[in-house]
């Protein structure tokens, strides 16, 4: 695992006193903060935190590997700062109500791995909604490897629009991008069009050739995050120019408008944001995005995202660990508290 030092830390430093842990999980990577209990969330992130990354979530026959994930990402700060006493972790992980057997024996486990700390326990969606929106109501949509809008007053009303995965979902989500792009590439490659051969090329360079990508991709439980790293060269084709991968971002960006768009349901402010490392790619996503959503909900307020799902994660376990976190609400969120 590797180790990310913030401000204000040396990389061998080992806090003492009482801290919260706040822990984002995807496709192509985990992210673990630990900060400080009675801090607040800033909006460009924990500067007073200690960052450890992870591995990505593997999908298998049992399901997700989220529990596992979390488990060694909790274990490596553990042993990193074993002088830190956690009050409370925040979870928000991919995949979690449709890829994980049983998200209440989850949380326990967390709990368990921190010794008893209170656990709240989310879809990614939710971190993603309490980073960008900084605990308002509204709707948000988060695009990494996934992509999942969740529209919530953070009390009774809660709906999810998308994040049913690559296979046949996740519409404008790094996975989506890689998907669309490796099939533009085939369809050169096989001589029925001949105007993705950029494309074909940036595939052959990352994947090797063509006729070997199924069994490297489709045997794997981690295909997922190796599509969404493909989208990095699709953005970069489409702001060099590149006419087929600059449609393959619109199309993106406006599919991840509607996504967003169908999460405002009756009774969700009328208050929307993008998070996610899609939403930095650029060639022609974020531009294509904001229209679409300005046509689909022009009642709704589109504002820039006001924190990132890791603060969000930092944000639910400050809630956890101060008995405020939002009760058990599957298949939203799941929480464990010591006995």
């Amino acid at each position: 695992m590797k180790s990310v030092a913030s401000a204000g830390w040396e990389s061998d430093e080992r806090p003492g006193g009482t801290w919260v842990l706040g822990i984002d999980v995807g496709g192509t990577g985990s992210r673990a903060v630990l900060a400080p209990s009675g801090a607040t969330v800033a909006a460009s992130g924990e500067t007073s935190a200690r960052r450890l990354e992870g591995g990505r979530v593997a999908v298998g026959e049992g399901g997700s590997s989220v529990s596992d994930v979390v488990v060694a990402l909790i274990g490596d700060v553990r042993h990193r700062w074993p002088d830190a006493a956690i009050a409370g972790v925040g979870v928000g992980a991919t995949g979690l109500a449709s890829l994980v057997g049983s998200p209440d024996a989850a949380a326990a486990r967390i709990s368990d791995a921190t010794a008893g700390a209170p656990v709240a326990l989310t879809i990614d969606a939710v971190t993603a909604h309490l980073g960008a929106l900084r605990g308002r109501g509204g709707a948000v949509v988060a695009v990494g490897t996934g992509a999942i809008a969740i529209g919530t007053d953070l009390a009774e009303h809660w709906k999810r629009v998308g994040g049913w995965g690559h296979l046949y979902d996740d519409r404008g989500s790094g996975a989506w991008i890689g998907i669309e792009a490796l099939k533009a590439a085939i369809r050169t490659h096989d001589g029925v069009t001949t105007d993705a051969a950029a494309l074909l090329s940036a595939a052959v360079e990352r994947f090797g050739a063509a006729p070997s990508w199924p069994a490297q991709l489709l045997t794997r439980p981690d295909r997922a995050g190796l599509l969404a790293g493909f989208a990095s060269d699709v953005a970069g084709l489409a702001a060099s120019g590149d006419r087929v991968a600059s449609d393959i971002m619109t199309r993106a960006g406006a599919e991840v408008a509607a996504t967003l768009a169908a999460a405002l349901d009756t009774g969700v402010p009328a208050l929307a944001a993008g998070t996610g490392g899609v939403f930095g790619a650029g060639g022609g996503f974020t531009a294509a995005f904001e229209g679409e959503f300005a046509r689909l909900a022009p009642h709704a307020e589109l504002v820039a995202s006001g924190g990132t799902p890791l603060d969000g994660a930092v944000r639910l376990a400050r809630l956890a660990a101060a008995g405020d976190a939002p009760p058990q609400h599957p298949p939203f969120i799941w929480t464990s508290r010591p006995s």
